[in-house]
């Protein structure tokens, strides 16, 4: 019985590929894919696909796709209509909450407006520290909103902090970090369980490898 896998575009995607061909399988049309967004493994029986990071959600709750490979910040801001299987220990980065040198957003009194591409992620943080703020969403450079008075403060993904400091911001704390992870279409997983389960393990096989070689 064959799988379809829906892997993430872009920041997941080589480091994906490595690992799927580190655990067997066939990703050699993946890694040459030119403009090409499926890929069939004949071998493993397994079918992959590229999509953007929001979508491999919806491939996984309409059934299309039974396994996908996202990042835990789209997980945070997206459905939850499926089974969250393993963490790749890929892509790993940081939810992070930002603000000009000097100004944060945190201590600040009185109305707080907040720049963000995750307004779900940021909502329930500042909830939970008992903040009412303005969530303001962002699609481009968030960290031009406070550069230009949009907003005291961002709730961002981070990775190196680079864009951050070039352009005159700080990190003031961390919401959460983040990786890679496997889900699983929950229909699949009753009716496919035996391959769904048998690709989870290969691929946990080499995440312990990767953590045995890091110790």
């Amino acid at each position: 019985m064959s799988l379809s896998v829906a892997l993430t575009k872009g920041r997941l995607e080589k480091a994906a590929a490595e690992m799927l061909e580190e655990a067997g399988y066939g990703v050699e049309k993946l890694k040459n894919k030119g403009r090409a967004l499926v890929f069939a493994d004949t071998e493993k029986d397994v079918r992959y696909f590229l999509v953007k990071a929001n979508d491999c959600i919806t491939y996984i709750e309409h059934g299309v796709a039974d396994i996908g490979i996202v990042g835990k910040d789209t997980l945070m801001e997206g459905g939850s209509d499926y089974y969250e299987m393993l963490d790749l220990e890929i892509g790993k980065c940081r939810f992070i909450v930002g603000g000009l040198k000097g100004c944060d957003p945190l201590q600040k009194n009185g109305h707080i407006r907040i720049g963000t591409k995750y307004p779900e992620v940021a909502r329930r943080y500042f909830a939970s520290r008992g903040m009412d703020v303005e969530i303001i969403r962002i699609e481009g450079s968030v960290e031009l909103g406070p550069v230009l008075g949009l907003c005291d403060g961002i709730v961002d993904i981070m990775e190196t902090g680079t864009t951050l400091k070039e352009n005159g911001l700080e990190v003031y704390d961390t919401v959460a970090r983040i990786s890679a992870r496997v889900i699983v279409n929950k229909a699949s997983f009753k009716l496919k369980r035996k391959e769904v389960m048998t690709f989870i393990s290969d691929l946990e096989r080499i995440v312990k490898k990767h953590a045995e070689g890091n110790q």
